[in-house]
This record gives C-alpha cells, structure tokens and sequence, in this order.
C-alpha cells in the first residue's frame, strides 16, 4: 500500500513538476554525521520545506537519469511557498537531505549545474567513529556482509578500485561498494569538500562540526539559520535521530592507525570549520 502511495504522489508531482519549487539549499552529508538530526531540526521551521515524500531524494547521484521533472516532482507547490512567504515575511526555501552527493564524483558538477546559487550544508564528525558507525548501519541494513569491521576496512581498497572512473565513464551506473563500503573513503572530507569548491564557491558551502551540533544545538542552528539568510522563529525540538550503537568497541592498535591516516585530512579541515576538528583537540 505505501509502494502504491509513494507511485501515485510521485506520478501527481511529475503532472504538476513545472509549479513546483527547487531547493535553495542540501545537506549533502557527509553519512553518518547527523545529516537526519540536522534535517528534523530544520524541517520544523515554517520557511523551510522539506521534500513531499522523504528525506532524501537521491536524485544527483543515483537517480540522475530520471531527469530534473522528476526531481522537481518531490518538492512543494509553489502557491504554498508563496503563501509561506506572504505569511512570515521572508522567501520560504526548498531542501532536501543525501548523504552520498558529497562522496559521488559527479553530484558537485550536476548540483552546480542544474541549482546556480544553491547552498551546502556538509556535517563532519570524527572518521574514525564514523567508520566504525557506517560499517554497523551498512550491516543491519544487509549491504554489508563481513561483519568484522577490521576486516572490511582492509577489503576496502579492492572492493572501491575503479569505482570513480566507472562512475564517471558511466555517468548513470552504479557501485554497490562505492556508495555502501567507503568506510575510510568518505571520512577523507577535505577531499571532497575541496573537489566541490571550485563548483559551488566557498562562500555557499557551510561544514559543521557534529560533535558541538550534539553538544550545542542551538548555536549551531543560529548558524545555519544566518548562512540561509532565514529569520529566527524559536527553536525546533532537538532529538538525535538513526543512532545506531556499534557491535563492539575498534581495537587499540587499528584505531591509533586510523587516526593516523585520517591526521593529514583532518588537519586539512581547519579552513573549513574555522579552527581545529573538534575530535582532534
């Protein structure tokens, strides 16, 4: 019945798609770093409009090919962002929530492309941690089967070798490994914030340290609300949403190395976060 629904809705929104809004700003990651929290939070503002259907559309890296009428078709009327706006006395904005477009080759490029002046929103947190809670949300989820964590972080290299050039050859394939077993990968964030500079501006993209969005919500809400140029109306509740606890505890001498490899790319992130990463003080 809900397969049927969401087909329906779907079908309604591509019919209307051309009086509906486009986002104005994503939160484009990175996975596992409170990108759902961070969204829960920001859906409760009356100006910010979050998708018809979900979360996520996944439309710039996985659905791409489906063309920019079905993407449009997941967001709100733009009667009702009008209305919206009439009502509080600022433009009502558009967003969505995925987590891959900061780690796909290609997401930045077709963003850039097909959104001229949007916003990015990218969380970080320790990658360590957040290899550790991939492996653990990849496993229960049944696309992950080694269940040592030590293990798949070794399988890594191998199961992602080619993965960029394919996609990028490719432009609508795509790579099982590449979006569910990048467990170090995707916790290079200097990497892939850097790839997306030159695309979008520096000045459009706002990185945030999860650790102190947990810690201090509201500051870092004001933050996001003054970045999107959003007037402030109370704050949301704040709840801490897809925490998944780990199976068990990185042993010593795997996560000293992890640390180590992640030193050169978390030092990297200082320009974007305005001071050291928080796990590395």
């Amino acid at each position: 019945m809900k397969r049927s629904v969401l087909s329906l809705s779907r079908a309604t929104g591509r019919f209307t798609s051309g009086v509906r809004v486009l986002p104005s700003f994503l939160i484009t990651g990175a996975q596992r770093c409170g990108t759902t929290s961070l969204y829960r939070a920001l859906a409760q503002h009356p100006l910010l409009l979050k998708p018809v259907l979900h979360k996520g559309v996944h439309y710039f890296d996985v659905g791409y090919a489906r063309g920019e009428p079905w993407y449009q078709a997941h967001f709100p009327l733009w009667v009702s962002a009008a209305l919206l706006a009439h009502r509080y006395g600022a433009r009502a904005q558009a967003f969505e929530s995925s987590p891959y477009y900061l780690f796909h080759p290609l997401a930045g490029e077709r963003i850039a492309a097909d959104l001229p002046g949007v916003k990015l929103i990218v969380l970080v947190r320790d990658p360590v941690e957040r290899a550790c809670s991939a492996h653990a949300h990849e496993l229960a989820r049944g696309f992950e089967t080694e269940s040592h964590f030590e293990y798949a972080v070794e399988l890594e290299a191998r199961r992602l070798a080619g993965a960029e050039e394919l996609l990028r050859e490719s432009p609508f394939a795509l790579h099982h490994s590449h979006r569910h077993h990048a467990y170090l990968a995707r916790g290079r964030y200097a990497e892939q914030l850097d790839r997306l500079e030159p695309l979008i501006g520096r000045e459009r993209i706002l990185v945030l340290d999860s650790h102190r969005f947990f810690k201090e919500p509201e500051g870092v809400y004001d933050r996001v609300l003054e970045f999107l140029g959003v007037p402030h109306l109370g704050y949301p509740a704040f709840e801490r949403h897809n925490g998944r606890p780990l199976p068990r505890r990185v042993p010593k001498v795997l996560g000293q190395a992890l640390r180590d490899h992640f030193e050169p790319y978390d030092a990297r992130l200082s320009r974007w976060l305005g001071g050291e990463p928080s796990w590395r003080r």
